[in-house]
């Protein structure tokens, strides 16, 4: 219990909520290698959101290509 308090007097003192806080201390000890296992540090939450979007850019091009693929085979015929 007091180190609930201490947590909810130091995120009143910061400005932000305590279940915040608590996200950041944990997201913390996870980037320190503290974490369970399979938990993503910050760095790589990061690479795989970058990687996700890179992704969606690709399967976007992918497409429009098939489109201007098919478009032209019809035309050719």
């Amino acid at each position: 219990m007091s180190s609930d308090k201490a947590v909810t007097e130091v995120a009143r003192d910061l400005g932000v909520s305590p279940e915040g806080l608590r996200t950041w201390v944990k997201q913390a000890k996870i980037d320190r290698g503290e974490g369970p296992a399979g938990a993503l540090t910050t760095a790589e939450g990061e690479e795989l959101a970058c990687l996700r979007q890179r992704v969606r850019e690709q399967e976007a091009t992918i497409e429009v290509l098939g489109k201007a693929t098919a478009f032209f085979a019809q035309r050719k015929t």
